[in-house]
């Protein structure tokens, strides 16, 4: 093709690579408009990594008043983006779509790769690195261990459809963590979940599994928590022997 159009021939359907109403063209440039809003982003980012939302759950979550959500909201779902279902008094809301899980993990790959944090403007630091959200890591180890354990087919990944992760087939990832999933005392928590990585925009692992493997990981000596902070200090042990362990992580 680019041959013909050097040597000026006329080459059928070129004028179709920017048509509007072709339908690939029309369907990414339309998912492109929905992902621009920063509300809308952060939305579908948690309702990908976390599971279904009730409304006042993602009130909570984005600090924004009810409304204003409910407008973005119904901007999604006209574009087939989230689905919602009612329970009683509440409104539970859900990606609609197979695969936009994955391209929203992308996005955030990519806009991460091309800084040294999510936050521009400033030099990374420890907790950009390492930090608790709640009981569990996050930054980018608990990125890390999360991807981790699903390439490894210790967990599989999130999508978007609910808000437990299942166990995978092959659980010798979570025993070179020093992990049985069979022992492990969840009392009246989930098992696993996902928790979107404020700084990072990716899933993290939560739960009481996320929970053991953090403490295993200080009980190992190659995290410290640091006293009064969330920061979660990488020991020398942990600069030694967990990009060993986590092969996608670096410090």
């Amino acid at each position: 093709m680019l041959q013909a159009t050097l040597n000026g021939d006329s080459v059928t359907g070129v004028a179709g690579w920017t048509d509007p109403e072709e339908p690939v063209l029309a369907s990414a440039t339309a998912l492109a408009a929905e992902l621009a809003d920063p509300i809308r982003l952060t939305a579908l980012q948690l309702l990908a990594a976390e599971g279904p939302h009730t409304m006042s759950r993602l009130v909570a979550a984005l600090e924004v008043s009810a409304p204003r959500l409910g407008n973005h909201l119904a901007r999604l779902r006209a574009a087939g983006l989230v689905e919602v279902e009612h329970a009683g008094r509440h409104a539970i809301y859900r990606i609609a779509r197979p695969g936009l899980a994955d391209v929203l993990a992308a996005l955030s790959r990519y806009a991460g790769d091309a800084l040294p944090t999510a936050r521009p403007g400033r030099e990374v630091t420890a907790d950009d690195i390492a930090h608790t959200c709640y009981d569990h890591a996050a930054g980018r180890l608990g990125v890390a261990l999360l991807g981790h354990l699903v390439e490894r087919g210790a967990l599989t990944a999130p999508d978007g459809r609910d808000e437990e992760l299942a166990l995978g087939p092959d659980p010798a990832a979570l025993a070179a963590l020093g992990i049985d999933p069979a022992a492990l005392d969840t009392g009246r928590r989930k098992p696993a979940t996902a928790c979107l990585d404020r700084i990072h925009r990716l899933p993290h692992l939560g739960g009481a599994l996320g929970a053991r493997v953090l403490d295993r990981l200080v009980e190992q000596g190659l995290l410290a928590r640091e006293e009064g902070t969330r920061v979660l200090v990488v020991t020398a042990a942990g600069r030694r022997d967990l990009p060993r362990m986590v092969p996608t992580f670096s410090v």
